[in-house]
This record gives structure tokens, sequence and C-alpha cells, in this order.
């Protein structure tokens, strides 16, 4: 459930009513993962992960193994834009609720499909959890401890989150074809393929170094050899490369000749650009062990919040390394990113990382208790309060 939750999220936070549709129990993610938060209220408790991408929604509580649940929920896709299937692919249809019943009931839907493998291929019937895009789509390395057994290394994870960004974006451009056509549509979303195409460089780059020597190669700057693709081809980098500073790291960016120009003077060695010139773009004085052990020692010499401001003085890109944890001290985040405060969301969140100009993005609420807003709901869908009490009383809604 956690890549159709973010996915109905992202909706959530551009201004989007997302109704959340929960078995009686909620959804198991409101205690997966950690941390958990105790409410403020005192009573009760939820995962981060499910405070976060449930904020801003409305929620209601259906027994769908119901033919009266089911009924409820066909009602509720009538005056729908997009139903998202938060379970694997074809679940929804075994419930009477199949992409082709509610075109019948609504043509212009826009039915989203966001599950692990996708509805088609080999893995389409495979269990999963979220890491398993990633190590599929190559982005986790195998490392071992000391005793040399293989663990998890920390990294940032792509799947879950790049299959919510495109089902998104994808969805729209659906709703805005059925509104011009009274046509929907069906989205199959994986999110394996997402966490694969978001890292389309490396995939593709390497798939062109299938092709000869003399069809591929690399940069004039490296005398035309091929590098490995992505970062991991910048190791040997020294122009473009951390270095620790007086009380933490950088990133050095200097791979444009101007920029290297810049720098030397800057730091009063035009020595070191009239020795080594370079080549004008893409040159990361690859080897260069020499320049290397100067640079280590000139980026010693300064903190990293002073090497910031010498990239701006001196127009050379200089960035700060942060950690998730330290993140929040940097001032351009706080500028950018400015928390939405616990008191309101029961821990502090990001908001959506985008600027409207001329407009503004609605604040989220807290996400919601199991079938808050069901009577709410309901009633939206032109149910009076007798039938809400019967169905109550019968099990179908809570």
């Amino acid at each position: 459930m956690l890549g159709p939750a973010e996915l109905g999220g992202l909706l959530a936070d551009l201004g989007a009513d997302v109704i959340k549709v929960e078995p009686p129990h909620g959804d198991y993610g409101r205690q997966m993962t950690w941390p958990i938060i105790r409410f403020s209220s005192g009573d009760g408790d939820a995962s981060l992960l499910s405070l976060h991408v449930n904020r801003g929604k409305r929620s209601i509580a259906i027994d769908l193994r119901k033919p009266e649940g089911a009924q409820i929920y066909l009602d509720l896709v009538k005056d729908a834009d997009v139903v998202i299937e938060a379970m694997r692919p074809g679940a929804l249809a075994k419930r009477g609720l199949s992409y082709e019943r509610l075109r019948e009931v609504n043509p212009r839907i826009v039915f989203c499909s966001i599950s692990g493998y996708g509805a088609t291929g080999p893995y389409k019937d495979m269990p999963s959890h979220g890491i398993a895009y990633d190590t599929w789509a190559g982005q986790v390395p195998v490392v071992h401890d000391e005793q040399g057994f293989t663990h998890m290394p920390e990294h940032t994870s792509v799947g879950i989150h790049a299959g919510p960004l495109y089902g998104a974006l994808t969805i729209l451009a659906g709703v805005i074809r059925a509104r011009a056509t009274g046509e929907g549509c069906y989205l199959d979303v994986a999110q394996s393929d997402s966490a694969a195409y978001f890292d389309w460089y490396r995939i593709e780059s390497w798939r062109a170094y299938e092709r000869p020597d003399d069809e591929v190669y690399g940069n004039k700057s490296d005398d035309y050899e091929r590098r490995a693709p992505g970062t991991a081809g910048m190791k040997e980098g020294v122009r473009y490369q951390l270095y620790a500073s007086a009380d933490g790291h950088v990133l050095f960016m200097a791979s444009e000749q101007a920029f290297w120009k810049n720098f030397a003077e800057g730091v009063g060695r035009p020595d070191l650009f009239e020795r080594w010139p370079g080549s004008t773009f893409a040159d990361h004085a690859r080897n260069n062990k020499e320049l290397q052990a100067i640079l280590t020692e000139i980026f010693r010499s300064k903190t990293s919040e002073e090497w910031i401001a010498f990239g701006n003085e001196h127009n050379t890109p200089i960035a700060p390394v942060n950690t998730p944890r330290t993140i929040a001290h940097d001032p351009q985040f706080q500028h950018r990113l400015p928390w939405i405060p616990q008191e309101r969301l029961e821990a502090d969140m990001l908001p959506l990382p985008v600027k409207v100009t001329d407009a503004s993005l609605p604040v989220p609420e807290r996400a919601p208790d199991v079938g808050q807003h069901t009577d709410e709901v309901l009633r939206g869908a032109a149910y009076d309060d007798d039938r809400i009490k019967e169905l109550r009383s019968t099990g179908v809604v809570f």
C-alpha cells in the first residue's frame, strides 16, 4: 500500500480531494516502519511513513467483501476523476470492481494500478517490499561487514518514490485527456520499472557500451577513453571531487576550464592553472594525484561555510555535503523547505518541493484516523443518515 498511498499523497498535496478507502481495521502501513509517533492527544500512534503519505486525505472504512460495500465504492467512482488501486493488480476486479466495471458507471475514470512489478511479466505475481525494486534495478550495492556477512547498505529508496511520481504525472495527463475527450484510461505503473527509469542514464550507457568502440566512446578530455557511467566513473576525478574541509566536506566541481581558472586565482595559486589548464569542458583532471594532494591541503584550510562563500565570490561551483540528519541546518534547506510543524501533522514534515507564483498550495491536514470521514463521504454520495446508520449496524462501513 505504500506506493499507492504516496501517489495519492502527492495529489493531495497539490489540492486534490483524495478519499482513502480502508478496510475496517485500517491499512497496515499505520504501524509499519520506524519511527512511530505518539499522537499529541495521547490517544493512539502511527508510523511517520503513514502520517506523511496520507496527510491531507479523507478516510472512509468499507468492507469491500460485502456487496453493499462494493456498491458504495461504485457510487463514489461515479463522481471521481481517478481511482488508484492500492493492491496487487486485479485485486479490485476480484471484488467486482474491475476497470471495465468502473467505466460502466464513469466512462471518464482514470484507473491507475501501481504495484511492485506491474500487471504483466514473469514477476507480476511475486510478493515484494519496496527495497526489492531498487535491488532489481541495480541501485543497491552488496556490502559486507567485518565478519564477512552481507548486509543492507544505507541508500536512498528510489522505486517507492519514483513510482508515485511517474504515476501522478501520468494520472494528471490522463485527467486532462478525459476532460477533453470524455474517455478515461487504464494506467499500469510498476515501482520496479520506475526505479529503473529513474536510473536511465547508467542503464542506457551500459547498453551503449555494448556497441563497438569506434561507435561509442568517452569524452575528448579523457582521450576518448570509456568511463563507467554516472558517478562510478568519477572516482579518479580531481577537479570534480569531494574534499575534506576544516569542519566537514564540500563538493568541488571545476570541470570547466573557466571555473578552474577562477578557483586557482581565487586561492592565490594561479600557477595551478598555468601548469594544468586542462580542456575547455568536462575535464576532471583524472588520476592527477599530485594536484589532488595539493587541493586536499587547500580545502582543509577553510570551513565548509567559508568555501561556499568563496564559491559565490569567485564564481566557482562548490557545494555543501550534508547528511539526512544535518541537512535541516543548511540555510538553503531552511529557506526552501520550511517544516510543516508537528503541531499540525503530529510530526515535522517537508512540504511539497514546488513554489507556485500567483497561486498557493494547500497546507495539508493531519493524516486521518481510520474511517474518520465515513459519514461525510457517504453524505457527499447522497446517502442519508438512516441509510448510513443501517450500513454501520450491518458492518458494511465503519
